[in-house]
């Protein structure tokens, strides 16, 4: 289904929402890659996205959040350089790695109770958010071990076959994926880095 990146049609996201709340998994755009969508508090389409990708159980999957709030929520005993990063850099391509809250299925996290949350700076990412009132998953939309999806063909060729829906917001232009940084009590590292550059990081960590 074809949508603007920037003011998806109100219509669309109501039509992926509805398949969000029956437990199915959507591919949608974000900031960076197309990313599989779905409701990660429902263990059966949390499982329909380890088989659709072919992902190892021992990759835990990002949840996508429209807000520093929404995020809190799903976190446990926050670090104090999470509010410095998320107010920085959010929304945008860096995702947080922290204690996962009681709230958040163990087998989201791939059972190590940590969860990676993001805020896309993506309006058809955030409007499925706000009115299905619920964060939502937020892989790449790829076969794990392949390339990620910056347009919907790409992601028709891989995956076409495995998921009822697909956002087609055009390229995203994405050639990187988001910058992932593990936060444990005053420690940082960086896990990966991506569009937000570590001496950006870690000038704000410092600061």
């Amino acid at each position: 289904m074809k949508i603007s990146l920037g003011t998806p049609d109100s219509n669309a996201i109501q039509y992926a929402a509805g398949f969000i709340r029956r437990g199915e998994v959507v591919g949608v755009p974000t900031d960076t890659f197309y990313a599989l969508a779905a409701d990660p508090f429902n263990l059966a389409a949390v499982e329909e996205i380890y088989r659709a990708k072919g992902r190892p159980e021992n990759r835990a999957l990002p949840i996508l959040v429209n807000s520093i709030d929404q995020a809190v929520a799903l976190a446990r005993d926050l670090p104090p350089n999470f509010l410095k990063l998320a107010q920085k850099f959010w929304p945008g391509p860096l995702t947080l790695l922290v204690d996962a809250s009681q709230h958040i299925p163990l087998k989201v996290t791939a059972n190590m109770g940590r969860a990676a949350l993001r805020w896309p700076n993506s309006p058809a990412a955030c409007a499925l958010i706000e009115l299905l009132g619920s964060p939502i998953t937020g892989t790449s939309a790829n076969i794990s071990g392949f390339p990620s999806c910056s347009n919907a063909d790409q992601l028709m060729e891989q995956l076409g076959d495995r998921l009822p829906l697909i956002l087609d917001g055009g390229d995203t232009g994405a050639m990187i994926s988001s910058t992932i940084v593990d936060l444990r009590d005053d420690e940082w590292r960086i896990v990966r880095e991506g569009l937000v550059a570590a001496e950006d990081i870690e000038s704000v960590v410092a600061g």
